[in-house]
């Protein structure tokens, strides 16, 4: 059997890109469940170029990479530390394979990365615009405005000892402001255009999706027994609440620490999500090279236990999903357990990782080298 490169989802978005050129709505496309916005910027796909879209994806790839250096630069580390580090996002296989097949996630880390960057460097207007745009194209990038109003402390945000915390202070009003205004002017332009049929694709259906196919969630064997249910909606909620209560703890629990905050908060919203693609792991990889310089456990080592842990339950779910699809066989119950083991090992690695970050504030004048960089550095 033949199984094509590029990704399905890339056809929809070219779909979508010639209803928008032609003067239609992306959602006489149907499956397309994206800001319409994402049509516009692909119809050099059909006027210029198909793969147009992927070069795209590719930039964004690119502009993630140069941002991680720059963040890692701005927390002190040698040339050679960034380089290694930056090699984790740049040279990752997943990643370059995810958005040369075709998938947009690439463009909504290059905005949460781009937001969180312009805030560190207290370009807070920008920054709080780049969130707010972020939150458009795709919906779960709000979770990181947890941490970013814990970060936002007036202490924190001007490094005086006579500034005073306050729960409402002129920095979070702004970033609200900001990114609020932001996301409701783009909502209404697309609302105003393509009416209520925007809001249910873009935003409503993800919030009650239900998807029969197998995937990588622990959810989805229940979904799939309860598809026409009306338990279904039990199913949902079940799955809902844990995922909540998780994301919005890490938030605040390490909110000093952006990006490592964004970093848990994303993996566990992906480990919970009833929904679970490999497209979703990029959402949290782009965190990766600047969290892991201020993990204890070594690159080399403990993380790479934690690499082939990561890989090797993926690896088990594949092999049965392989003698689903190619083989015929039944192995429902089989990708079920492989999922189970899935989460089991993902709630590990993040305690791994959780028990040994070396905490650091988004705002320091001079974030302190863990040891296994300071003589690198020097």
């Amino acid at each position: 059997m033949t199984v094509k490169y590029t990704d399905i989802d890339y056809s929809v978005f070219t779909d979508a890109a010639r209803f928008v050129w032609d003067g239609y709505s992306p959602y006489n496309r149907s499956t397309y469940r994206y800001t319409p916005l994402l049509a516009w910027l692909l119809t050099p796909n059909i006027w210029l170029h198909t793969t147009f879209g992927k070069w795209l994806f590719v930039i964004c790839d690119c502009i993630v990479g140069i941002l991680i250096t720059r963040i890692l630069r701005a927390h002190g580390l040698g040339n050679r530390a960034i380089a290694a580090y930056t090699a984790l996002w740049m040279l990752n296989p997943q990643v370059a394979t995810i958005s040369t097949r075709g998938s947009a996630e690439s463009v909504v880390c290059a905005a949460v990365m781009a937001s969180l960057y312009a805030i560190q460097c207290r370009k807070l207007v920008l920054g709080s615009a780049l969130f707010g745009l972020a939150v458009h194209l795709k919906i779960y990038p709000i979770i990181y405005a947890l941490p970013l109003l814990v970060a936002l402390d007036s202490a924190k945000y001007e490094m005086s000892s006579r500034s005073q915390s306050k729960l409402f202070n002129a920095h979070r009003m702004t970033f609200f402001a900001v990114s609020a205004g932001t996301f409701m002017a783009s909502t209404l332009l697309m609302y105003y255009i393509y009416g209520h049929e925007f809001v249910d694709e873009t935003y409503l259906y993800h919030v009650t999706r239900k998807d029969h196919r197998h995937n990588y969630s622990m959810w989805f064997l229940p979904i799939y027994l309860e598809f026409q249910s009306t338990n279904s909606f039990v199913v949902g909620l079940l799955s809902f609440l844990p995922q909540v209560a998780v994301v919005a703890t890490l938030g605040i629990a390490f909110g000093e620490d952006v990006y490592f905050s964004a970093f848990a908060q994303t993996f566990a919203f992906v480990a919970y999500n009833k929904v679970c693609t490999a497209q979703y792991f990029m959402w949290y990889i782009c965190f990766l090279p600047v969290i892991w310089p201020f993990n204890k456990q070594r690159l080399i080592f403990k993380g790479a236990v934690l690499l082939c842990l990561w890989f090797g339950s993926q690896g088990l779910y594949l092999q049965q999903a392989y003698r689903l699809e190619f083989l015929g066989e039944n192995t429902f119950m089989h990708l079920w357990l492989a999922g189970l083991a899935i989460f089991v090992a993902n709630n590990w690695m993040l305690q791994q990782i959780v028990t040994n970050q070396h905490i650091v504030p988004l705002f320091t004048a001079d974030n302190p080298l863990p040891k296994k960089h300071q003589k690198k550095s020097e």
